[in-house]
């Protein structure tokens, strides 16, 4: 269902991370909360794209319900 979000046991604990990268999806969710645009997100991370983004708050919005 999400191809932009991993979930590995042997990297970050097995937190969710985008694209396999050690970007927990927590930490762009909460840079979204601060306010940050995606802009800010991508130059603060330069490995995401728009669309890890996007996904990363998907994931969230669904964790939750």
């Amino acid at each position: 269902m999400f191809d932009r979000v991993t979930i590995n046991p042997d990297q970050m604990g097995g937190v969710p991370c985008v694209r396999g990268l050690r970007t927990p999806v927590d930490t762009v969710v909460g840079m979204v909360a601060d306010g940050m645009s995606s802009a800010e997100i991508r130059a603060a991370y330069p490995d995401l794209v728009h669309e890890d983004i996007c996904e990363a708050l998907k994931f969230a919005a669904l964790s939750v319900c």
